[in-house]
């Protein structure tokens, strides 16, 4: 099985790293990291870069395809770039899955894939989500067909997870769980704007809105 991860300059590198660490456990699966132009892929903490191994133009169809996220406003340069939106849409019609993790979700959304279908996303990016015509669900993983869409950046761990789990079965994705030691124990329990203290939300809401207002610098 085949596995095309999206890369664009200004990615958050765990929406893409978390599901290949996943996949890269399973014998049989290829996991490849494509992009526009291939080479080195700047990160949105600036401090660090992922390689693309191949170019849209090498890869015309994946088995999964996994479009990652990124920090606002990263996202922009993609929903408004038609030669990824184009290359989205083209390995879309070759899929077994099409995922996202983060908002991802809206480049997704900006391909056309998520009109009236329902998704998750950063929850930072509901709203946005939703003006893109998608059906925005707390859910850590949302399902639909074939798109499976993952919360903020950790969740493409459990994304990745539950796709081997209903491709190879339960005791393979529980073996790649225990390789991993994926057995979060978070020194706080406030990974979610339903358990964080509301004034830490309310904060980093509002500075989540006005980072979307920016134009990429990457």
């Amino acid at each position: 099985m085949k596995v095309a991860i999206m890369l664009y300059n200004g990615i958050t590198a765990l929406d893409a790293i978390g599901p290949y660490e996943v996949f890269a456990a399973v014998k049989g699966i290829e996991v490849k990291f494509v992009a526009k132009d291939k080479g080195l892929i700047k990160l949105d903490s600036k401090m660090g870069h992922l390689h693309a191994d191949l170019s849209f133009s090498e890869v015309t169809s994946a088995d999964i395809l996994v479009v990652p996220g990124c920090c606002p406003p990263n996202y922009k340069s993609n929903m408004n770039d038609e030669d990824t939106l184009n290359w989205i849409r083209q390995i879309h019609e070759t899929t077994k899955w099409t995922t996202s993790v983060c908002n991802g979700s809206l480049i997704l959304s900006a391909a056309g894939l998520l009109n009236g279908v329902k998704a998750t996303s950063h929850w930072g990016s509901y709203d946005l989500l939703h003006s893109l015509g998608a059906v925005p669900t707390g859910e850590r993983v949302a399902r639909q067909g074939k798109i499976v869409t993952a919360a903020g950046v950790s969740s493409g761990i459990d994304m990745a997870l539950q796709l081997i789990a209903w491709e190879w079965g339960e005791d393979i994705s529980k073996s790649v769980q225990l390789l991993l030691e994926y057995d979060p124990m978070p020194p706080f329990d406030s990974g979610t704007p339903k358990k964080a203290p509301s004034p830490l939300v309310e904060q980093l809401r509002v500075m989540l809105q006005e980072l979307a207002k920016q134009e990429p610098e990457l």
